[in-house]
């Protein structure tokens, strides 16, 4: 499956673990319609690790659910999810066992995508733990894609093999539709931080079709569940969903949407950083300045109607001043161009600027931009 634009969903794992059932699963489903995250174009609901049975049927061979997490079954459960409007998506592993140590899908490809497909699967996260040490992840990869590719149902594959062996410079070649390109994020400011700069020398591997994955979001989750840290303020949190907007990874929310506060949802829903996201040119994001250690730099995204996204981040622990010239944007002053700008945050509007721009940011804050080229 081909996603043009990054993909936005729900994820199980980050607060749920293996504490998944298919009781949990439904009032998701729910939440996410009624809160309206369905509506902002969160349409995936993916259930991860830990759904089945500990060993496969032993008559067919098959990977088979739970039978007290899911007692009717997974068709039952993606039948609701598709019901309300989402789509439904699973997890397998690329190795001999998944990272929790269940039946995984190393030389059970094409019957494992068969079976995912025949449970109304959509999304396929596929992991890459315990894989044989002579089988790469190109191959497997690529025979995952296949098997997918000839299952009979249209399914985005979401490849996760932790940014191992430089994966972002043949993943697209598998027809994955996302790849991520991190280890694993934890709730908490250190991870989140280190996560995105490690994706500044990545900007050019991402754009329609396979999308550059940073991980599930932690936004909202507060100190609460699988990947529980110390947690992150509201502020660290509005950072960390700008920036994966800004970077044009998938957005899969990782908190528990069925008791997410009022703060989280408008950070997640946020019609400036989705509009960023979803721009339907997907074009990379790229420096526009930076200091000595990338903790204040700023970024700009190219959009359509002649926009740019400008993000100004202040990931030191003291309030700090962020500036950048319009000349390193690509505006000279012999241009006769300046730039009018739109807070993501607040809707205020500033301009026209000429030459630079600097403005005051909090410690672990960014401020957001949606500018349009005038004249000066």
């Amino acid at each position: 499956m081909f996603p043009k634009r990054p993909p936005m969903g729900f994820n199980t794992w980050n607060t749920f673990g293996e504490n998944i059932n298919a009781k949990m699963i439904c009032e998701t489903a729910d939440a996410m319609v009624e809160k309206g995250l369905l509506a902002a174009g969160y349409e995936y609901l993916v259930i991860d690790d830990c759904w089945s049975e500990k060993e496969r049927d032993p008559v067919t061979g098959k990977i088979i659910p739970d039978h007290v997490k899911f007692p009717d079954g997974m068709k039952a459960v993606s039948d609701y999810v598709h019901s309300k409007g989402l789509k439904f998506g699973m997890y397998s592993c690329a190795g001999v066992r998944t990272c929790a140590d269940y039946p995984a899908s190393y030389g059970h490809e094409f019957l494992d995508a068969k079976t995912f497909a025949e449970y109304g699967a959509d999304f396929l996260k596929y992991d890459f733990c315990y894989k044989p040490q002579h089988a790469d992840g190109p191959s497997l990869y690529r025979r995952m894609s296949l098997a997918l590719e000839n299952c009979g149902r249209d399914i985005l594959f979401s490849a996760c093999n932790w940014g191992c062996d430089d994966v972002h410079t043949w993943i697209r070649s598998t027809g994955a539709g996302m790849y991520r390109s991190t280890g694993d994020i934890f709730d908490n400011f250190k991870s989140m931080r280190d996560i995105f700069l490690s994706q500044i020398d990545k900007t050019g591997y991402t754009g329609s079709g396979c999308f550059n994955d940073m991980d599930m979001l932690t936004v909202g989750m507060r100190n609460r569940g699988n990947v529980a840290s110390t947690g992150c303020t509201d502020v660290e949190y509005r950072t960390e969903f700008a920036l994966w907007c800004m970077f044009a990874s998938p957005l899969m929310l990782g908190c528990d949407v069925r008791d997410m506060d009022d703060a989280t949802l408008k950070t997640v829903t946020n019609p400036c950083l989705l509009r960023i996201s979803q721009d339907e040119a997907c074009r990379a994001p790229f420096i526009v300045h930076e200091d000595c250690d990338n903790l204040k730099n700023t970024y700009a995204r190219l959009l359509t109607n002649h926009e740019i996204a400008i993000a100004m981040t202040n990931f030191t622990d003291s309030d700090s001043r962020v500036w950048f010239a319009l000349d390193e944007l690509g505006l000279p002053a012999s241009s006769g161009k300046a730039l009018m700008l739109t807070d993501a945050f607040t809707g205020d509007v500033i301009g026209p600027v000429k030459d630079g721009y600097g403005v005051p940011v909090d410690a672990h804050d960014c401020k957001v931009y949606i500018a349009k080229v005038v004249d000066a």
